[in-house]
């Protein structure tokens, strides 16, 4: 009968197991590009793919800086240019530096794509990761333009130009250190404009900047626009973890407000608007980012609206006032990358706290500074999370040396315990007097069980963040069946092995006396274990080998008070 007990347990396991793979196959699949369809209006012939861009796009490829009003008060509706007289086969630059290959439209000089080129797009696709994208059914760019009296990008003035470029494709040679893209317009009146793209070997930051000659005989008066377009498609980078999801939307950064969330609601329900110096706004989604940071000292108004369907959200800075005969010049920086710390630091203040490590960040920065620091000398996250776990274990050591002893105390207590049961089992007043009489002579804590888990919890909270939002850990192996230490484990055997090593850390502990508890500590690791299936499986190589660590300890503890107790007894 027992033998059949077991057999019969042991394939309901098996069918279990199965199951929860199945469902895991049919339904927990990385999230698929999900997106809104738009109306599609031109089509553009980029690397060996029809682009089709959206009616607004194809008609000036964003019209920038025709929603927002200008500091000065001036504000015009989008302007729709014709721009049949462009030739479709050269309408796209392409860009390519070390890090970016990058497609810009001459119509409106604006960025419409960035791959980025040391990022794959999913763990099973070499190709490169896109950030900003522009067809008939995503739309995510970066706009820039001169808007105002004279603004070439105003309707007024016939808007969106088309500019002049000397090439349509540029890339960074090996042994350049920057890279300068050229867009040439000139005006009716004569006044020459150079749209300048600045970009940099091992760098996300883009500079954009305007170079406006002159020549005509009036004062030349506009404002510089840079503009997030984007539309409300879901994050195509998310990784669903029990339901979290990284932030998605609109960040604000003002010396007042160094970071303010505008999630799609907010920006429909309460559009921003408001002067800011020396702050930055980006769009945010999991690890990676797009951000405008205006120049240092410049005043500029942040706003955001719709364009139909879609979101804009940039700034518009003071008019740049230009005499006859004279240039000047006016830029800001564009960041398009992953959320990586050490960079961002050097692109604006508190632009780094975009890697949001959560209401525990105090705990969870340390902790991935030592983490990052392991990684360099041993190359694998991996085994860095698990010399981590090491130092983590190391630091709580005498805390959790303290509970072991006190729980081998209560496990070397047990019969008495049985005995004050059979003897004031009816009496639960003189019970708990005669257990806390009992546990006060043995110098016992009886809540000193709980103080590792406890005490680890900050840390585990804080090391889940630090996986779940640093993009170092996205598609990093680890060994053998593990190839992404961000995302669960695929076959679950991490967290069956981490329910495994739970229940052996249990037989180690005392049973409590009431027999309801006692049931629910039974169940505790099978609860764990089902808890941590879809966590990443950084997360549950952490808390294995933090068992293993602590099985150990609790092992030689208990021998150890066990030997004590019987010495003592004779």
């Amino acid at each position: 009968m027992d033998i059949q007990r077991v057999v019969l347990f042991a394939g309901l396991a098996i069918v279990s197991y199965m199951m929860v793979l199945a469902w895991n196959e049919d339904y927990n699949q990385p999230q698929t590009e999900q997106v809104a369809e738009q109306t599609s209006a031109g089509t553009l012939s980029g690397d060996g793919e029809d682009m089709t861009l959206p009616a607004e796009a194809a008609s000036g490829s964003g019209v920038s800086g025709e929603e927002f009003t200008t500091p000065e008060g001036e504000s015009q509706a989008i302007a729709a240019t014709d721009n049949g007289s462009v030739d479709v086969s050269d309408q796209l630059i392409t860009v390519r530096t070390d890090v970016y290959e990058l497609k810009i439209d001459r119509v409106g000089g604006n960025l419409i794509e960035s791959s980025l080129l040391q990022y794959d797009r999913s763990l099973d696709s070499k190709e490169s990761l896109r950030i900003l994208t522009n067809t008939n059914r995503r739309t995510y760019i970066m706009e820039s333009g001169l808007i105002g009296r004279d603004g070439i990008d105003s309707k007024r003035n016939g808007g969106a130009p088309v500019y002049d470029v000397s090439a349509t494709e540029y890339q960074l040679q090996d042994g350049e250190d920057s890279l300068t893209v050229d867009l040439t317009y000139s005006t009716d009146n004569n006044v020459e404009i150079t749209k300048q793209y600045r970009f940099a070997r091992d760098s996300y930051e883009i500079d954009v900047r305007y170079l406006i000659n002159n020549q005509s005989d009036d004062v030349w008066k506009a404002n510089m626009t840079g503009k997030i377009v984007r539309d409300q498609a879901p994050d195509p980078t998310a990784q669903n973890s029990l339901g979290i999801r990284a932030f998605l939307g609109m960040v604000v950064s003002t010396p007042e407000d160094p970071y303010e969330k505008y999630d799609f609601d907010d920006l429909t329900e309460e559009p921003v608007n408001q002067s800011v110096t020396n702050g930055w706004l980006a769009f945010l989604q999991h690890y990676f980012l797009a951000a405008w940071i205006p120049e240092r000292d410049q005043p500029a108004q942040f706003q955001s609206t719709q364009r139909g369907q879609l979101h804009v959200m940039g700034f518009v800075y003071p008019a740049t006032q230009v005499e006859p005969g004279e240039t000047a010049e006016v830029s800001a920086r564009a960041y398009v990358g992953p959320k990586i710390i050490e960079r961002l630091e050097n692109v604006a203040p508190n632009l780094d706290r975009t890697v949001d490590f959560g209401f525990l960040f105090f705990i969870a920065l340390p902790l991935f500074i030592i983490l990052d620091w392991f990684y360099g000398l041993v190359g694998n996250w991996g085994v860095a999370i698990i010399l981590l776990t090491v130092l983590v274990k190391a630091v709580f050591f005498k805390l959790s040396a303290t509970s072991y002893r006190s729980m081998a105390r209560m496990r070397a207590v047990a019969p008495q315990l049985t005995r004050l049961k059979e003897l004031y089992g009816d009496d639960r007043q003189r019970m708990s007097q005669e257990m806390m009489a009992l546990y006060k002579r043995e110098k016992i804590n009886p809540l000193g069980g709980c103080l590792p888990i406890l005490v680890q919890m900050p840390v585990f909270i804080s090391l889940y963040w630090v996986l779940f939002e640093s993009v170092q850990l996205r598609h990093a192996p680890f060994m053998l069946w593990i190839h992404d230490l961000s995302v669960m484990d695929p076959y679950f055997i991490l967290p069956i092995l981490m329910g495994a090593s739970m229940m052996l850390q249990m037989s180690l502990n005392p049973t409590p006396p009431d027999p309801m508890q006692a049931k629910i500590m039974k169940m505790m690791p099978l609860v764990f274990t089902v808890f941590f299936l879809w966590f990443p499986a950084g997360l549950v190589l952490y808390w294995l080998v933090n068992n293993i660590l602590s099985i150990s300890q609790q092992w030689y503890i208990t021998r150890k008070i066990e030997a004590e107790m019987a010495t003592k007894k004779s």
